[in-house]
């Protein structure tokens, strides 16, 4: 006869039967999860976090940013107030720590520490803005040439050319040379329209490239307008080159103020800038050369931060180079 079983044991084997079925449903899921296909973004960040070049200039230019928002949080001393009697060009004190005497004194007595980090605000701030100025029209120019094609493509392609024989500092120079007065702004007009043909290039031959895929072929036999073409299906898959070149050149943007600034045509006192810092420090360079080397390197390293940021999304954007 067969072995009768006991209410609790049935239960139990019900109970264990339950439990291995919903770890089997859940393994099925996170490997369904797991076999999913990722987004271009999905698959660029998970790539970035791999990345030692991501992680040391992300850390960088979060520093800088910080100093650049909130200058009080690094120093709480006056970049401004001069002292030529007790502090005329004094070396760097290193056993006071962030302090005002860290990095010594400019020739007018001030100190080179407060004025380095109260120099990244508008250093950056150029930087940013002229890299979104030029990223926003040098890639409408280029959608709008590389979409339409024909006479648009060709006369926007010859504006384009003709902006291209211009160099960017001398550019920058002679626009610069109308204002009689100087500001972070004027610095940024200047830089902007002499900087914009570079995106707009790389912007039309991406465009080129996607209005011939598949997608964009149905979405217009589907009835898709002009706008939602560009703006909904193109532009999202053209984005990625635009962004590695744009961020490359935002550091190039604050080596070029700088120069300008260097030169007597960027930025003026009263703005605070590595520039002009750097500009003021030539005549003592023999003397006290830490009045140029500080907001030198800190200028450097910023550039370098942008510039190793773009390598590592050009690297996590383009699948050939990994």
């Amino acid at each position: 006869m067969p072995e009768k079983t006991s209410p609790e044991a049935s239960r139990s084997t019900v109970a264990v039967a339950a439990g291995g079925a919903a770890e089997l449903t859940e393994a099925t899921v996170k490997k369904a999860d797991q076999n999913k296909p990722r987004s271009l973004g999905q698959d660029a960040w998970r790539e970035l976090r791999r990345s030692p070049l991501f992680w040391i200039s992300s850390v960088l230019l979060l520093l800088f940013i910080v100093m650049a928002i909130a200058p009080g949080v690094f120093t709480d001393a006056d970049p401004r107030q001069a002292d030529l009697r007790g502090h005329y060009l004094s070396p760097p004190n290193w056993s006071h720590l962030f302090q005002a005497d860290w990095f010594g004194y400019n020739q007018q007595g001030q100190s080179v520490y407060a004025r380095t980090v109260h120099g990244a605000r508008a250093s950056i701030i150029v930087g940013i803005c002229v890299t979104v100025a030029v990223t926003v029209f040098g890639g409408l120019v280029g959608m709008l040439a590389g979409y339409f094609g024909g006479w648009l493509d060709t006369l926007l392609s010859r504006i384009t050319d003709i902006f291209f024989g211009i160099p960017l500092l001398l550019g920058g120079l002679v626009t610069l040379q109308a204002f009689t007065h100087r500001t972070v702004w004027t610095v940024v007009l200047g830089l902007t329209l002499f900087g914009w043909m570079q995106i707009a290039r790389v912007m039309r031959g991406a465009v080129i490239t996607q209005k011939e895929a598949d997608f964009v072929t149905a979405a217009r036999a589907l009835g898709a307008g002009t706008g939602r073409i560009l703006f909904r299906h193109i532009l999202p898959n053209a984005l990625g080159p635009v962004i590695v070149v744009a961020t490359i050149a935002l550091g190039g943007y604050i080596s070029t103020e700088a120069t300008l600034s260097y030169l007597g045509i960027g930025l003026q006192d009263p703005v605070i800038s590595w520039g002009v810092d750097i500009s003021d420090a030539q005549k003592n360079l023999r003397d006290a050369p830490h009045t140029l080397l500080v907001p030198a390197t800190f200028l450097s390293l910023t550039v370098l931060a942008f510039i190793l940021l773009g390598d590592a999304v050009r690297d996590a954007l383009d699948p050939k180079l990994r």
